[in-house]
């Protein structure tokens, strides 16, 4: 029997090409690659400079870039040049090394964008990717102009995480985050939605299938996230961010949202979005894709939305 979500993931590759973007894949170094969805322009047998600002999103832990990203792409393409990276263990990408931290994320993403010809770029991040993009903030304040992220933290506290957890009534974040049955599908899209959608038993069977590769790397991923709480620390950032939170999110509450921007201080700028949860993006795609162009529009105001 056909796979629907496969099926479905084959046409949205090709819609994605048709709107300008296409798959490539960069070696960051020997043992590591990294698979990059790019404008065709650049990577065509007469590449182009793009000229448009540079927008690099970032995926959460569940599916790739595409698959995350599906309804924000088409909406960016006309005024940005899009650049949606999968992380290390999603999509096409993948390492050879030990280092499951998000700095080690944020060093192969700057690598990667460099070896494509990226000088400056903002940074939008969902969940993990999020994290992944405060630290490529800090780290590479010189590529990274702005950032404005959704459902995340800046640095994960195994305190943040084990009340999360907990909460929602699981003994770990591997168990929450990466389910083993179509009924574990059907409770992660759950919480993070605000209302619940309703699929065929079949879809959530189907997305268990292939959207769950790479788990022994994936669950060494959120380990690296369980770091101590003596060794966090909010960074002075030097770039604009903006927090971007469904009213109703399950999983990072906006309470914790509000906490992060006094943190980040008169630089961080927070909206919610209502009657959306965690996957805010994909919930209210047009509210939030609004929200996103307006805060680009403010760092680069040559470029109208």
């Amino acid at each position: 029997m056909v796979n629907v979500i496969k099926s479905y993931w084959s046409l949205l590759h090709w819609l994605m090409k048709k709107v300008g973007v296409t798959p490539c894949t960069v070696e960051i170094e020997p043992g590591t690659v990294m698979r990059f969805w790019v404008p065709s322009e650049t990577v065509s047998k007469k590449p182009k400079v793009v000229s448009k600002p540079v927008v690099v999103l970032l995926h959460g832990f569940c599916g790739d870039g595409i698959m995350n990203w599906q309804l924000q792409i088409n909406a960016l393409t006309k005024r940005y040049a899009v650049y949606v990276p999968d992380l290390l263990f999603f999509g096409g990408s993948i390492t050879d090394k030990p280092d499951r931290s998000p700095a080690f994320q944020a060093e192969c993403l700057a690598v990667g964008l460099r070896k494509l010809g990226v000088e400056k770029c903002s940074v939008v991040g969902f969940s993990y990717g999020g994290m992944v993009g405060f630290k490529m903030a800090e780290l590479y304040p010189e590529l990274v102009e702005a950032v404005m992220v959704s459902g995340t933290v800046v640095a994960m506290k195994e305190s943040i995480i084990m009340n999360i957890v907990k909460g929602l009534g699981f003994s770990s974040s591997s168990e929450m985050l990466m389910p083993t049955t179509a009924n574990g599908i059907k409770d992660l899209l759950s919480m993070g939605t605000h209302k619940k959608i309703w699929f065929p038993h079949r879809f959530h069977k189907d997305f268990l299938e292939i959207m769950f590769e790479n788990r022994k790397e994936r669950a060494e991923l959120l380990e690296g996230l369980d770091i101590s709480y003596k060794d966090v620390y909010i960074p002075k950032f030097q770039q604009r961010m903006h927090l971007l939170w469904g009213e109703n999110d399950k999983i990072f509450k906006l309470k914790l949202g509000e906490n992060m921007k006094e943190q980040l201080g008169e630089k961080a700028t927070i909206e919610t979005i209502k009657r959306a949860g965690h996957l805010v993006h994909l919930e209210r795609p047009c509210v939030y894709n609004r929200s996103l162009k307006h805060f680009l529009s403010s760092i680069y105001p040559d470029t109208k939305n």
